[in-house]
């Protein structure tokens, strides 16, 4: 007889393991319970604060939307990029809550890449403390780092991935350095043979790419876990209680969040923040409202107004995006959609979005399980997504 877990998802939960967890079907199940799988450490939130009910899309979901010359209805386009959860907020307020089933208001999914952008915003607030100084280079905050790439890099060009570094974010391969990566995360299994490493062992192998530092856009994942070092040490806290005292209370999180950590208990920054699809939603606000919550500020009008506002158009046309984001520019983690919007958004892989149109005065969060972690295809459709939702509300 099939248990109640194996008729809701499809499969029995002692199908999901760590060597496939981030695979079609098992990643619906997987994403919104990473706990059960890899080490975490909490975020926490303030005890006490009631979340509100869910707000109602059946309307919204209804309507139609062009994509490429074809109509289809928003839930069409939900279904097309695998969502598990959408929340639309407009001028402060929950307008709807998409939630596919088994996902309710206590499920915390994973962010994937968007964490970096929630990492980056920690940056923030300690660059505005003075704790921090983007301009100073890596080794100066994590002298374990001095042998590696990052002995030269400065914070600055960690936050706007223009590094040179010997690594490819190649998702698929199973042997090569990402790979590696993965494993020292501890978001594969062991390979046979191999000696474990932590993140910062598997950080201070990387070697500088042939350019100088300051070039070309270039996405590596690593960079943002060198981050999450950096802020470490400049903060003398932890990375997940440096979050809660700092962003998550002051922001009036409802739910704790979590992140995952390797052996060591190094926090996988760059990947491995999990939370709710509101809470997601709230920080998104906070960022269109200028770094303010409620009166109070948590991060700097002017950091958030240099991530909006900079980035260099230059060193993103050098790079490899252009091709789904033609007019886009990276800014401290942020991809900027260089339209007279000004919209700007935190992207994760599998689909993964946290979109804020200030000219709209909307913020979007979506939590999706697609079978392929990256797909231009699908970025373009959730970007033609959020635009029509922009223009419907």
């Amino acid at each position: 007889m099939s248990s109640a877990f194996e008729t809701s998802y499809g499969f029995p939960r002692s199908d999901v393991r760590l060597s496939n967890w981030r695979d079609a079907p098992w990643n619906v199940w997987a994403f919104r319970h990473v706990s059960e799988l890899i080490p975490t450490a909490p975020i926490a939130a303030t005890a006490g604060l009631a979340e509100h009910a869910l707000v109602s899309a059946e309307g919204l979901i209804r309507e139609t939307a062009s994509i490429d010359g074809a109509n289809a209805t928003i839930a069409d386009i939900l279904s097309m990029t695998s969502a598990d959860a959408m929340v639309v907020m407009k001028s402060g307020r929950i307008i709807a809550d998409f939630h596919a089933p088994r996902f309710d208001l206590e499920t915390r999914h994973i962010l994937f890449s968007a964490s970096k952008s929630v990492t980056a915003i920690v940056a923030g607030i300690l660059e505005g403390d003075g704790a921090l100084d983007v301009d100073k280079v890596v080794a100066h905050y994590v002298p374990e780092l001095k042998s590696s790439a990052y002995a030269d890099a400065r914070i600055r060009d960690l936050l706007d991935m223009r590094l040179s570094l010997d690594f490819e974010e190649t998702y698929l391969d199973p042997r090569g350095d990402f790979a590696r990566y993965r494993r020292a995360g501890l978001f594969e299994p062991p390979a046979a043979g191999d000696t474990p490493e932590t993140l910062l062992a598997f950080l201070s192998s990387l070697k500088k790419g042939p350019k100088e530092h300051c070039g070309p856009f270039r996405y590596a994942s690593p960079n943002s876990d060198v981050l999450g070092l950096v802020i470490e040490r400049a903060s003398g806290l932890r990375f997940a209680d440096l979050v809660s005292i700092r962003l998550w209370q002051p922001l009036g999180a409802r739910r704790d969040a979590y992140v995952t950590v390797d052996a060591a208990g190094s926090a996988r920054t760059g990947g491995g923040i999990c939370m709710t699809p509101r809470d997601l939603a709230r920080i998104g606000e906070m960022m269109r409202l200028g770094g303010v919550v409620n009166g109070r500020r948590i991060v700097s009008q002017e950091w958030i107004a240099d991530l909006i506002n900079n980035g260099s158009a230059e060193a993103w046309a050098q790079g490899k995006s252009t091709e789904w984001l033609p007019n886009g520019r990276y800014r401290s983690k942020w991809y900027q959609t260089g339209e007279a919007s000004k919209a700007f958004f935190a992207l994760g892989i599998h689909g993964q979005w946290l979109y804020v149109d200030p000219a709209a005065e909307m913020v979007i969060a979506k939590f999706s399980s697609q079978p392929v972690p990256v797909s231009n295809d699908m970025k373009r459709l959730n970007l033609a997504l959020f635009d029509r939702l922009a223009k419907l509300i």
